[in-house]
């Protein structure tokens, strides 16, 4: 089931992205610069069970919020959605007015 959900957002800008398949595949755990694919990585990692989402929070000293709102992003606008200057501009097309 979470895979399918991987699948369905391929579409929307993930081709070429490489799924983590082990916690070797991930950014280090002392990460300071969040780019795209390190964070599509993370929320690949968990959304297939490499890694759950309290270690990953713990390993990267993440808040959950921060974890969802990446997954958030990702999922309504691929990885594109990802990039920290274009978070602000995603999140408030989708707020209501």
């Amino acid at each position: 089931p979470m895979n399918e959900g991987m699948r369905a957002s391929r579409a929307g800008g993930l081709s070429g992205f490489e799924m983590p398949s082990s916690v070797e595949d991930l950014p280090p755990p002392n990460t300071k610069r969040w780019v795209v694919r390190r964070k599509a990585a993370v929320v690949a990692a968990v959304r297939t069970g490499v890694i759950s989402l309290e270690e990953a929070c713990n390993r990267y000293t993440l808040s959950v919020e921060e974890f969802l709102s990446w997954e958030r992003a990702m999922e309504k606008h691929g990885l594109r959605g990802l990039r920290v200057t274009r978070l602000q501009d995603y999140r408030s097309a989708t707020r209501p007015r």
